[in-house]
Protein backbone atom coordinates (compact mmCIF):
# COMPACT_ATOMS: atom_id res chain seq x y z
CA UNK A 1 0.00 0.00 0.00
CA UNK A 2 2.88 2.54 1.27
CA UNK A 3 4.62 1.62 -1.83
CA UNK A 4 1.85 1.67 -4.18
CA UNK A 5 0.68 5.35 -3.70
CA UNK A 6 4.09 6.84 -3.80
CA UNK A 7 4.25 5.08 -7.41
CA UNK A 8 0.86 6.54 -8.23
CA UNK A 9 2.09 10.22 -7.53
CA UNK A 10 5.73 9.17 -9.45
CA UNK A 11 3.60 8.47 -12.76
CA UNK A 12 0.66 11.43 -12.05
CA UNK A 13 3.18 14.46 -14.04
CA UNK A 14 0.26 16.80 -13.89
CA UNK A 15 0.02 16.32 -10.55
CA UNK A 16 3.31 17.03 -9.38
CA UNK A 17 3.45 20.14 -11.89
CA UNK A 18 0.19 21.14 -10.42
CA UNK A 19 1.19 21.07 -6.83
CA UNK A 20 4.08 23.02 -7.47
CA UNK A 21 2.23 25.43 -9.05
CA UNK A 22 0.78 27.30 -5.21
CA UNK A 23 4.01 27.20 -3.35
CA UNK A 24 6.38 28.91 -6.48
CA UNK A 25 3.65 31.92 -6.94
CA UNK A 26 3.64 32.31 -2.74
CA UNK A 27 7.79 32.14 -2.53
CA UNK A 28 7.57 34.40 -5.56
CA UNK A 29 4.98 36.93 -5.31
CA UNK A 30 5.67 37.52 -1.02
CA UNK A 31 8.82 36.68 -0.88
CA UNK A 32 10.10 39.27 -3.56
CA UNK A 33 6.96 41.18 -3.24
CA UNK A 34 6.76 41.60 0.62
CA UNK A 35 10.35 41.59 1.26
CA UNK A 36 11.13 44.83 1.07
CA UNK A 37 8.20 46.05 3.64
CA UNK A 38 9.39 42.94 5.67
CA UNK A 39 13.34 44.37 5.54
CA UNK A 40 12.08 48.10 6.35
CA UNK A 41 10.52 46.74 9.41
CA UNK A 42 13.57 45.13 10.83
CA UNK A 43 12.86 41.63 10.55
CA UNK A 44 15.44 40.79 7.64
CA UNK A 45 14.73 38.22 4.14
CA UNK A 46 10.81 37.95 3.94
CA UNK A 47 11.90 35.11 1.42
CA UNK A 48 13.88 33.12 3.98
CA UNK A 49 11.66 33.84 6.81
CA UNK A 50 8.13 31.89 4.30
CA UNK A 51 10.24 29.76 2.96
CA UNK A 52 10.08 26.93 6.08
CA UNK A 53 5.89 28.06 5.75
CA UNK A 54 5.50 27.17 2.13
CA UNK A 55 7.47 23.93 2.88
CA UNK A 56 4.79 23.36 5.41
CA UNK A 57 1.80 24.77 3.24
CA UNK A 58 2.63 22.03 0.92
CA UNK A 59 3.25 19.63 2.80
CA UNK A 60 -0.44 20.14 4.64
CA UNK A 61 -2.28 19.91 1.26
CA UNK A 62 -0.40 17.48 -0.13
CA UNK A 63 -0.93 15.05 3.01
CA UNK A 64 -4.06 15.87 3.99
CA UNK A 65 -5.75 15.47 0.50
CA UNK A 66 -4.43 11.64 0.63
CA UNK A 67 -8.42 11.28 2.52
CA UNK A 68 -9.59 11.77 -0.96
CA UNK A 69 -8.34 8.42 -2.22
CA UNK A 70 -9.99 7.15 0.62
CA UNK A 71 -13.74 7.77 -0.90
CA UNK A 72 -12.44 7.69 -4.36
CA UNK A 73 -11.45 4.05 -3.66
CA UNK A 74 -14.57 3.81 -1.68
CA UNK A 75 -17.02 4.96 -4.13
CA UNK A 76 -15.46 3.01 -7.00
CA UNK A 77 -15.39 -0.16 -5.25
CA UNK A 78 -11.40 -0.73 -4.63
CA UNK A 79 -11.91 -0.63 -1.30
CA UNK A 80 -14.14 -2.89 -1.20
CA UNK A 81 -11.51 -5.33 -2.89
CA UNK A 82 -8.86 -4.15 -0.88
CA UNK A 83 -11.00 -4.95 2.47
CA UNK A 84 -11.11 -8.29 1.85
CA UNK A 85 -7.55 -8.60 1.11
CA UNK A 86 -6.13 -11.44 4.30
CA UNK A 87 -4.51 -8.34 5.89
CA UNK A 88 -5.65 -6.35 9.09
CA UNK A 89 -7.43 -3.14 8.64
CA UNK A 90 -5.01 -1.17 10.69
CA UNK A 91 -2.17 -2.65 8.14
CA UNK A 92 -4.10 -0.86 5.42
CA UNK A 93 -4.30 2.44 6.94
CA UNK A 94 -0.69 2.75 8.33
CA UNK A 95 0.09 1.65 5.01
CA UNK A 96 -1.99 4.66 3.26
CA UNK A 97 -0.97 6.61 5.98
CA UNK A 98 3.03 5.88 5.19
CA UNK A 99 2.62 6.39 1.36
CA UNK A 100 -0.04 9.50 1.61
CA UNK A 101 2.93 10.88 4.75
CA UNK A 102 6.00 10.10 1.83
CA UNK A 103 4.49 11.07 -0.74
CA UNK A 104 3.96 14.77 1.20
CA UNK A 105 7.71 14.66 2.03
CA UNK A 106 9.12 14.68 -1.42
CA UNK A 107 6.72 17.73 -1.82
CA UNK A 108 8.19 19.44 0.72
CA UNK A 109 11.54 18.43 -0.87
CA UNK A 110 11.17 19.69 -4.13
CA UNK A 111 9.36 22.64 -2.57
CA UNK A 112 12.96 23.06 -0.46
CA UNK A 113 14.96 22.91 -3.42
CA UNK A 114 12.97 25.92 -5.52
CA UNK A 115 13.56 27.90 -2.28
CA UNK A 116 16.86 27.48 -2.79
CA UNK A 117 17.18 28.03 -6.34
CA UNK A 118 15.05 31.47 -5.38
CA UNK A 119 17.45 32.90 -2.63
CA UNK A 120 16.44 30.83 0.51
CA UNK A 121 20.20 29.92 2.18
CA UNK A 122 19.82 27.90 5.29
CA UNK A 123 21.75 28.84 8.20
CA UNK A 124 23.66 25.25 8.31
CA UNK A 125 23.51 23.02 5.34
CA UNK A 126 23.49 20.33 8.29
CA UNK A 127 20.29 21.40 9.35
CA UNK A 128 18.52 19.93 6.09
CA UNK A 129 18.62 16.78 7.46
CA UNK A 130 16.65 16.81 10.55
CA UNK A 131 14.58 19.46 8.65
CA UNK A 132 13.82 16.60 6.54
CA UNK A 133 12.29 14.36 9.34
CA UNK A 134 10.09 17.46 10.76
CA UNK A 135 8.70 17.17 6.94
CA UNK A 136 8.09 13.97 7.49
CA UNK A 137 6.34 14.32 10.53
CA UNK A 138 4.58 16.91 9.50
CA UNK A 139 3.16 14.84 6.39
CA UNK A 140 2.84 11.80 8.81
CA UNK A 141 0.00 13.78 11.11
CA UNK A 142 -1.79 15.45 8.23
CA UNK A 143 -2.20 12.30 6.28
CA UNK A 144 -3.58 10.38 9.57
CA UNK A 145 -5.85 13.83 9.71
CA UNK A 146 -7.16 13.32 6.41
CA UNK A 147 -7.88 9.60 6.22
CA UNK A 148 -9.66 9.80 9.48
CA UNK A 149 -11.66 12.52 8.52
CA UNK A 150 -12.25 10.57 4.80
CA UNK A 151 -13.32 7.39 6.86
CA UNK A 152 -16.55 9.25 8.60
CA UNK A 153 -17.24 10.38 4.40
CA UNK A 154 -18.85 9.02 1.62
CA UNK A 155 -18.82 11.77 -0.75
CA UNK A 156 -15.97 13.72 -2.50
CA UNK A 157 -17.88 17.07 -1.79
CA UNK A 158 -18.12 16.53 1.44
CA UNK A 159 -14.47 15.60 2.48
CA UNK A 160 -13.40 19.04 0.19
CA UNK A 161 -16.02 20.98 2.12
CA UNK A 162 -14.30 20.08 5.49
CA UNK A 163 -10.13 20.07 4.19
CA UNK A 164 -11.10 23.59 3.02
CA UNK A 165 -12.16 25.01 6.05
CA UNK A 166 -9.24 23.34 7.71
CA UNK A 167 -6.64 24.06 5.78
CA UNK A 168 -6.77 27.27 5.32
CA UNK A 169 -6.75 28.31 8.84
CA UNK A 170 -4.36 25.72 9.60
CA UNK A 171 -1.99 27.81 7.12
CA UNK A 172 -2.65 31.06 7.48
CA UNK A 173 -2.82 30.86 11.59
CA UNK A 174 0.46 28.91 12.13
CA UNK A 175 2.55 31.75 11.67
CA UNK A 176 4.00 30.64 8.15
CA UNK A 177 3.38 34.76 6.52
CA UNK A 178 3.90 35.96 9.84
CA UNK A 179 6.07 36.08 12.89
CA UNK A 180 4.46 35.29 16.16
CA UNK A 181 6.20 37.36 18.60
CA UNK A 182 4.53 40.38 19.59
CA UNK A 183 1.16 39.26 17.98
CA UNK A 184 -2.09 40.04 20.03
CA UNK A 185 -2.47 37.44 22.18
CA UNK A 186 -5.49 35.75 21.37
CA UNK A 187 -3.92 35.42 18.05
CA UNK A 188 -1.07 33.54 19.80
CA UNK A 189 -3.67 31.58 21.89
CA UNK A 190 -5.12 30.10 18.61
CA UNK A 191 -1.75 29.29 16.74
CA UNK A 192 -0.54 27.63 19.67
CA UNK A 193 -3.98 24.70 18.89
CA UNK A 194 -2.53 24.56 15.49
CA UNK A 195 -0.65 21.70 15.00
CA UNK A 196 1.55 23.24 12.14
CA UNK A 197 2.78 25.78 13.97
CA UNK A 198 4.90 24.08 15.95
CA UNK A 199 6.03 22.28 12.42
CA UNK A 200 6.90 25.56 10.58
CA UNK A 201 8.53 26.65 14.12
CA UNK A 202 10.84 23.72 14.13
CA UNK A 203 11.43 23.97 10.73
CA UNK A 204 12.58 27.64 11.27
CA UNK A 205 14.76 26.21 14.24
CA UNK A 206 16.61 23.96 11.99
CA UNK A 207 16.90 25.87 8.72
CA UNK A 208 16.84 29.20 10.39
CA UNK A 209 18.25 28.77 13.52
CA UNK A 210 15.35 30.58 14.93
CA UNK A 211 11.96 29.37 17.18
CA UNK A 212 9.52 30.87 19.19
CA UNK A 213 8.54 27.21 21.19
CA UNK A 214 11.96 25.76 20.91
CA UNK A 215 13.17 22.86 19.70
CA UNK A 216 11.84 20.42 22.39
CA UNK A 217 8.43 21.68 22.93
CA UNK A 218 8.13 21.47 19.03
CA UNK A 219 8.71 18.03 18.30
CA UNK A 220 7.02 16.90 21.45
CA UNK A 221 3.93 18.33 20.36
CA UNK A 222 4.11 17.13 16.97
CA UNK A 223 4.96 13.42 18.39
CA UNK A 224 1.92 13.88 20.45
CA UNK A 225 -0.89 14.99 18.13
CA UNK A 226 0.33 12.21 15.51
CA UNK A 227 0.04 9.38 17.78
CA UNK A 228 -3.27 10.80 18.55
CA UNK A 229 -4.76 11.33 14.86
CA UNK A 230 -3.45 8.09 14.14
CA UNK A 231 -5.01 6.39 16.44
CA UNK A 232 -8.33 7.87 15.84
CA UNK A 233 -7.67 7.20 12.10
CA UNK A 234 -7.21 3.81 12.63
CA UNK A 235 -10.01 3.51 15.07
CA UNK A 236 -12.47 4.94 12.52
CA UNK A 237 -10.52 3.18 9.45
CA UNK A 238 -11.56 0.11 10.99
CA UNK A 239 -15.43 1.39 11.07
CA UNK A 240 -15.74 1.73 7.46
CA UNK A 241 -18.75 0.05 6.39
CA UNK A 242 -17.92 -1.07 2.33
Amino acid sequence: MWVREVKRFVRSKSRIVGSLGQPILFLVALGYGLGPVFAKAGQGNYLEFIAPGIIGMSIIFTAIFNGMQVIWDRQFGFLKETMVAPVSRLSIMVGRTLGGATVASLQGVLVLIIAIIAGFRPVSWFGIAPALGIMFFIALLFSALGIMVASKLKDMQGFQLIMNFLVMPLFFLSGALFPLQNVPDALLLVARFDPLTYGVDALRHFLLGSSVFGIVTDISVLVVVTAAFLFMGARFFSQIEV
